[in-house]
């Protein structure tokens, strides 16, 4: 059995930040682990009409929000889960905690 955390952000060098500190904590800890593994970057264009009224020419303004992913495999231990648990993580990345089999 083993956890799986996957990290997901808009903004790269937070997650980088928050990868290196769970990093220490595991290294700190002696936990077996791998990782982080960097995922595809999820890439979401969203088109926009310069003028939204129709008069003049046709222009398009393209908004384009990165999502970048991280992963880790860790066995489990109490103490550095919980360790994990208590980081402060900034609200632009999203944890995702599971335990597989």
């Amino acid at each position: 059995m083993r956890a799986q955390l996957k990290l997901l952000s808009p903004d790269y060098n937070q997650l980088e930040k928050v990868c290196g500190q769970i990093k220490e904590i595991l290294d700190r800890m002696g936990v077996e682990y791998s990782g982080p593994i960097p995922l595809p970057t999820r890439r979401v264009v969203i088109p926009v009409k310069k003028a939204p009224d129709g008069e003049g020419t046709i222009t398009w303004d393209r908004w384009e929000m990165r999502i970048h992913k991280r992963l880790f495999y860790i066995q489990p231990d109490d103490r550095a889960l919980r360790q994990i648990m208590r980081l402060p993580i900034p609200d632009v990345v999203r944890p995702e905690l599971r335990l597989k089999r």
